[in-house]
């Protein structure tokens, strides 16, 4: 036997079950009791069978695949989160087809038409492109991450309560003005809390701030260019003032500190930055970014989670439909390191490093 593909005509054969006893256990084994799924189960080691995927695929028309759409990798959080999916696998048993869209609505429609050709059972959007209302009517569940989703069921950090950590931590060091520096965002996406989380502790506190909206582009160079010239902007309008700088990335605030540190040889002691997602550029940076941690690990376990239940309720005979789309917030965790609370000995390590490296 082990010699040759085993059928389910061998398996019956060597059990004395029916072909359609066997086929059971593979589609719905709950149908069948304890002690034939063990029989059976033997029955698939002594034989050394090796599942035929394709074949169960044209049998059953399910293909165990969710379909991802991600706007880009630049940004370290989306190349985390997008890890943490993969890594479900040995969780729910689905494998994954990823596209990278680049921000380019026509494309991203085009790779979905794609993953729905492919007859995937389920998927997942980490882009902001394509209106939640068009992804609605697609003919398959979808749970988006960070992102607008008013029309379909939604996995997202409370930004809110991240901007308004941000602004906290700042505050706390007594900085003579706060700014936020931020890409232009609709008040219906998930990550424009962090602008009003930011704004709102800012007002209660009567603190002095300023909102800074910029698109910065989507590559290491546009990046550059533009925060230099923030930083700039910032050495002009506030000299000698304490100034506490909250990035709504990891990304741009790990590029702010690498031009102030090309420029200085250090980060100067009238700044304070903080960052968001806790990716690990922000634990790896020449100096350790204090930032908002999105939990990329459990934001990934809830989305596959919210899909996977979706998907096992339109298998069943009569399913329950979602009436309403599920929207989960999952919280943020504040991370304080040296960008926020270095003193003179980091400072002295710091050029120190530089010196010798």
């Amino acid at each position: 036997m082990s010699k040759k593909n085993v059928t389910f005509n061998d398996i019956a054969q060597y059990t004395h079950f029916s072909k359609t006893t066997i086929s059971r256990y593979f589609n719905n084994p709950d149908s069948l009791t304890l002690e034939n799924q063990e029989i059976i189960a033997q029955a698939l080691i002594d034989l050394n069978y090796k599942e035929n995927k394709v074949a169960r695929i044209l049998a059953s028309g399910k293909t165990e695949f969710i379909g991802v759409i991600v706007s880009e990798l630049f940004h370290h959080f989306f190349s985390e989160l997008l890890n943490k999916i993969l890594s479900t696998h040995e969780q729910f048993g689905y494998k994954f087809l990823v596209f990278i869209s680049n921000g380019n609505e026509e494309q991203e429609r085009r790779y979905i038409d794609e993953l729905l050709a492919y007859k995937i059972e389920g998927l997942l959007i980490l882009s902001h492109v394509i209106p939640s209302e068009e992804l609605s009517e697609l003919q398959v569940p979808i749970v988006t991450i960070e992102r607008e989703d008013l029309h379909v069921c939604s996995v997202n950090t409370d930004n809110y309560t991240g901007g308004y950590q941000a602004a906290g931590l700042l505050a706390e060091h007594d900085c003579d003005i706060l700014i936020h520096v931020n890409t232009s965002s609709s008040p219906v996406n998930p990550a424009y809390g962090r602008i009003q989380g930011f704004l709102d502790f800012c007002a209660e506190k009567k603190l002095k701030h300023e909102l800074i909206i910029k698109d910065l582009g989507n590559t290491f160079e546009t990046f550059k260019e533009h925060l230099g010239g923030i930083a700039e902007q910032l050495a002009e309008k506030y000299p000698a003032q304490k100034k506490g700088i909250f990035f709504s990335s990891d990304t741009q605030a790990n590029i702010f500190l690498n031009i102030l540190i090309r420029k200085h040889g250090m980060l100067p002691e009238d700044i304070l930055i903080v960052g968001f997602d806790n990716s690990p550029v922000s634990r790896e940076a020449i100096i350790p970014i204090s930032t908002v941690g999105q939990q990329t690990d459990v934001m990934a376990y809830e989305a596959v989670k919210m899909l996977v239940e979706q998907m096992n309720e339109r298998k069943k005979r009569r399913p329950a439909l979602l009436k309403e789309p599920v929207h989960k917030a999952i919280a943020p965790v504040l991370f304080k390191r040296e960008t926020t609370e270095r003193g003179k000995t980091e400072t002295i390590t710091l050029q120190h490093h530089l010196q010798h490296r």
